[in-house]
């Protein structure tokens, strides 16, 4: 896996946790319905960030 891919990676899956973390908060103290749509949304689009980070990396990182 390539350097900087890897730092890539490495946030966008920190990303996907904070944003989870702060949806489950919101969650569990009755917050609005709007924001944990918006937290909801956020979470699907840094995981497709991350999958495709994870496979290009994968991908350039692979031998030969």
């Amino acid at each position: 896996m390539s350097g900087p891919l890897k730092w890539l990676v490495a946030v966008a899956m920190v990303a996907v946790t904070v944003v989870l973390v702060r949806g489950l908060v919101n969650m569990a103290r009755g917050g609005s319905g709007v924001a944990s749509n918006k937290l909801m949304q956020a979470r699907v689009a840094l995981q497709f960030i991350a999958v495709a980070l994870l496979v290009l990396a994968v991908w350039f990182g692979r031998p030969g």
